[in-house]
């Protein structure tokens, strides 16, 4: 007879195997269960082979086999899928069970399944889970979302599977409904313009001062040790030194240059115009990826469309290294502090009241955009909780005033070599656009006014209110 078990995890792909492990390995009894048979069949006779996982033939006798309340894990693809497994499970389920979605799911389809659950006595968590196969094994970063109350029923497990940092678990309770999921879309956003500047940082290196891979990853990893201390950081400093069996070649050159995408960045992006908050590196990131899957007609057009003429520069090597170190820091405090705005924007929106330090301090360990620097950014938002933006904050804004000269020859060095910084250019231009008291949109309402007459607001008379000119009756 199967014994009574702590938590179930329905669907055992790598990411859901590698959970059960997590938990197994932290004094937890699992029941396993997937659509496919033949997953469950791999995970008993490899890795769950003498550990306290046991199988589950049926919805039915996965269900009964975890003690009440029971928490059942969901690691199935988002959308439709999540859908069919609830239906699954629900006809055995009792009052006050615990749903757990842990995939990339859609923050407002999470909402739609937690109001449609809590009617019938059920809780539904949506949880973030970073780190890849790898974290989710050792140790992910992990955010939860939902009722506080089912929370709290799986928080023992969720801080001890959850990676650990000197600050403590890595998982915290980031609030109602969506919460969980909407922070962990922008997490991927976030991880976007990550990748997006450590790669315009590599292309001006290779292009302007013609680096080799070995060099490459000697630089890397030297930045990897300061300011820029980060996971992604140091596993680009590992693929330059990865060299290609066949060929002898690094492996990086041999990669076509066409980088996908699961959709979580897109969906940042659309949050973002839906708020009202200007995430331009993020955005700058996705284009960058629908350019690059434009492989053919880029060839084609590196054959009819000359650049400019600039040489590789061999002068001042370290300066330049320098100059592009600058520019992706402040590039990347850019990135962050768009990421971290929309975070509060959603959480006044939907009212789920997200403590933003810590954000910062559960993505220091486990997650794919750990970094030394969101420390300072944790520290930032404890020192001032209602902190409009990182750019005002007094650390970040020395650093910022101090790097700048930097970043803008950066850019400007690039743009001499034709060489894209679509995301750094972004980020440049949001810093200008942010620290400047009046921008151009005064000619651009005028022009609204002039042909929609959508009126205006005067900076001498505010008192006034909106206001509508009959511009080609005033020019004459």
């Amino acid at each position: 007879m199967a014994e009574v078990v702590d938590i179930g995890m329905a669907g055992v792909g790598v990411m859901g195997s590698n959970l059960a492990l997590n938990m197994e390995r932290n004094g937890y009894h699992i029941a396993v269960w997937d659509r496919d048979p033949a997953l469950v069949e791999k995970l008993m006779a490899g890795q769950a082979n003498g550990k306290r996982i046991q199988p589950a033939a049926t919805p039915e006798e996965f269900v009964r086999s975890i003690r009440a309340p029971r928490k059942i894990m969901i690691m199935v693809k988002a959308g439709a899928p999540v859908d069919w497994t609830i239906d699954q499970f629900r006809p055995y389920l009792e009052k006050g069970d615990i749903l757990i979605d842990g995939g990339n799911s859609w923050f407002e389809d999470t909402r739609r399944r937690d109001a449609a659950l809590s009617e019938q006595g059920f809780h539904f968590v949506g949880s973030g889970v970073s780190g890849g196969e790898e974290g989710a094994l050792h140790g992910p970063s992990l955010m939860p979302g939902g009722a506080r109350e089912a929370y709290e029923e799986i928080r023992p497990i969720w801080e001890a599977i959850s990676a650990k940092t000197e600050d403590g678990a890595c998982t915290t309770y980031c609030g109602t409904d969506g919460a969980g999921h909407f922070v962990k879309m922008v997490h991927n956003g976030i991880e976007y313009g990550d990748m997006q500047l450590i790669a315009e940082a590599y292309d001006v290196l290779r292009r302007v001062l013609g680096m080799e891979a070995s060099e490459l990853a000697d630089t890397f990893a030297e930045w990897n040790r300061g300011l820029l201390d980060s996971y992604l950081i140091q596993i680009t400093s590992e693929i330059f030194r990865v060299r290609d069996d066949e060929t002898g070649k690094p492996l990086v050159d041999l990669i076509m240059d066409k980088a996908g995408q699961k959709g979580t960045g897109k969906w940042t992006a659309q949050v973002a115009l839906d708020l009202g908050i200007a995430i331009p590196t993020i955005n700058s990131a996705i284009e960058a990826r629908f350019l690059s899957a434009l492989k053919e007609e880029r060839v084609r057009a590196s054959k009819v469309i000359e650049g400019p003429k600039a040489p590789v520069s061999s002068t001042d090597r370290e300066r330049i290294k320098r100059l592009v170190h600058d520019a992706l820091y402040a590039s990347k405090i850019c990135s962050y502090a768009q990421g971290f705005n929309l975070i509060r924007a959603g959480s006044e929106e939907f009212k789920w009241n997200v403590d933003l330090s810590e954000m910062a301090r559960i993505w220091k360990g486990g997650c794919i955009i750990r970094a030394r620097f969101l420390d300072r950014i944790k520290t930032a938002y404890l020192r001032q909780p209602g902190l409009a933006n990182l750019l005002l904050d007094e650390d970040f804004r020395g650093w910022m005033q101090e790097a700048q000269a930097n970043w803008r020859e950066c850019i400007s060095l690039a743009q001499a070599h034709g060489v894209p910084t679509i995301a750094m250019a972004a980020s440049l231009a949001y810093f200008d656009s942010y620290r400047t008291a009046n921008l151009p949109q005064n000619l651009t309402q005028a022009q609204r006014d002039y042909f929609g007459a959508h009126t205006y607001e005067r900076v001498d008379k505010p008192e006034l209110g909106a206001i509508h000119t009959r511009w080609e009756e005033a020019k004459e």
